[in-house]
């Protein structure tokens, strides 16, 4: 009887049929094949990467907020930007879908926390309110 095993990984599925016994040589090429897979979702791209945008309210108006993200392993590393300049991330930091960072301007530092709220949609929130941010398709 054969032994079937179903591997989903994120958007990877991965499908193993052992058509014989369960020997160890079998067992080594089975974990072997597993850390392979699990090394590859280690470096996958994460939800956070790529460009952002999104809207801010102020008494002056709306305007646009676009940020950049990188996630290298658990440091958060990009770029914020709007019409009056563009600015790197600070202590970025990514535990899971949680993540937070600082922007300094103008001799103001705000820190910021924010949630993947699915994989086209993040939520920010810092001193100044909460602000909704969507993936820019490229």
């Amino acid at each position: 009887m054969p032994l079937v095993f179903n591997i989903n990984i994120g958007k990877l599925h991965i499908h193993f049929i052992n058509s014989g016994s369960l020997k160890s040589n079998n067992m080594k090429y089975f974990f072997s094949l597993l850390f392979v897979f699990g090394c590859l979702t280690t470096f996958a791209q994460n939800t956070i990467d790529g460009n952002w945008k999104g809207t801010r309210e102020t008494p002056n108006g709306t305007f646009e907020v676009n940020y950049t993200f990188k996630v290298e392993g658990t440091e958060l590393k990009g770029t914020w930007k709007t019409q009056f300049g563009e600015t790197k991330i600070e202590n970025g930091k990514v535990d899971g879908k949680k993540f937070s960072y600082s922007i300094t301007f103008n001799d103001m530092t705000i820190k910021s926390t924010g949630e993947v709220v699915n994989d086209d949609e993040l939520l920010i929130k810092n001193e100044r309110g909460e602000m909704k941010l969507t993936r820019v398709k490229q």
